[in-house]
């Protein structure tokens, strides 16, 4: 039997710091109804320490994940960050993560997909192990959306919050683990979903802060659009592909982004919502750390062999899903 990267841990850090709809009704015109009936979020972890950035959430993660799964930082083999909120442009995230957690000169880098970015990871992760390269890959999904969110722009400051996750991946030869996975990309979503300050193209200037360029701006009703119908399609190709019904799935891990794209996938893929993994209402969209959080939160319910689907929709626009058998 070939070799899979499995999943033989999860990790997670949460701030404590908490904001809920009620608090956000003070801060800008909206309310608690209006955010949980098309959302579903009710409140979001907030870090606001500004001396902390991403590394710090997904350090803390990563040192979790060594303790939990008894490994020591000098058997870790490649770190993998999924970020669109990293520290610096450069050193990556990862290497500062690295340094943090004392994993000695390993190779370590970021990969930038928005809220696709875990997926992404997750296929670059399982690559390596795969191909017998490595033995233990961590795989990270964090954001400190409350970074770049304008407090006063009502259509995204009600959506975001921060946290990490990270799984740690090792091979398997009883044929649990990563089975297939589909990563998609579409540019023209370019100005529905974005962040046009402190690139190359707009590089920070008195005009970029001015014109709050380097918050997120989402065209919400374009991107709902493109996410109900891309994520429902990629949950239920993947399943296609792989002879699977509704039936043989024990979860979908969707994305937390929305309630409202979320069913659609679950109804597409014919499963109910007892087997759908769900946080939103407790953390809103952490962007590429929603996945690895849902499995930290349900991971005591898992069972090996479990079939699971991944599924995500992000900014640039960036889609993608993965099937894997669970492997404990």
């Amino acid at each position: 039997m070939s070799r899979k990267a499995a999943i033989t841990g999860v990790s997670a850090y949460l701030p404590d710091d908490v904001l809920t709809n009620f608090d956000l009704e003070k801060i800008v015109e909206t309310n608690d109804e209006w955010i949980t009936s098309r959302t579903g979020i009710k409140e979001r972890r907030i870090l606001k320490d500004d001396r902390l950035g991403t590394s710090f959430m997904a350090a803390e993660a990563v040192k979790s994940l060594l303790a939990k799964t008894n490994t020591a930082p000098e058997e870790v083999d490649l770190v993998i960050v999924a970020t669109v909120t990293p520290d610096y442009f450069f050193p990556s995230t990862a290497n500062l993560v690295c340094t943090q957690v004392g994993i000695p000169n390993v190779g370590s880098f970021d990969i930038l997909a928005a809220c696709s970015g875990f997926i992404y990871a997750l296929g670059m992760g399982s690559q390596f192990i795969e191909a017998g390269k490595y033995k233990k890959v961590i795989v990270v999904g964090a954001d400190k959306m409350s970074s770049i969110i304008d407090w006063q722009d009502r259509t995204t400051c009600i959506l975001f919050g921060d946290g990490a996750g990270a799984v740690m991946l090792e091979p398997n030869e009883e044929g649990n683990g990563l089975i297939d996975f589909n990563l998609h990309s579409d540019g023209t979503g370019e100005d529905h979903l974005i962040m046009k300050g402190g690139g190359s193209r707009f590089p920070a200037s008195q005009s970029t802060l001015d014109n709050k360029l380097h918050y997120i701006r989402q065209e919400g009703q374009a991107v709902f659009k493109f996410a109900v119908t891309k994520m429902a399609d990629t949950a239920a190709n993947i399943m296609e592909a792989n002879g699977l019904t509704g039936e043989d799935i024990a979860y979908l891990v969707p994305h937390q982004a929305n309630k409202r794209i979320i069913d659609a996938t679950a109804r597409r893929m014919g499963i109910g919502e007892d087997k759908v993994m769900m946080n939103i209402n407790k953390y809103g969209n952490t962007t590429a750390g929603t996945i690895p959080l849902c499995l930290y939160d349900y991971e005591s319910k898992l069972k090996k062999g479990d079939n699971l689907i991944l599924a995500a929709f992000g900014g640039g626009f960036t889609w993608g899903s993965a099937y894997i058998k669970w492997a404990y």
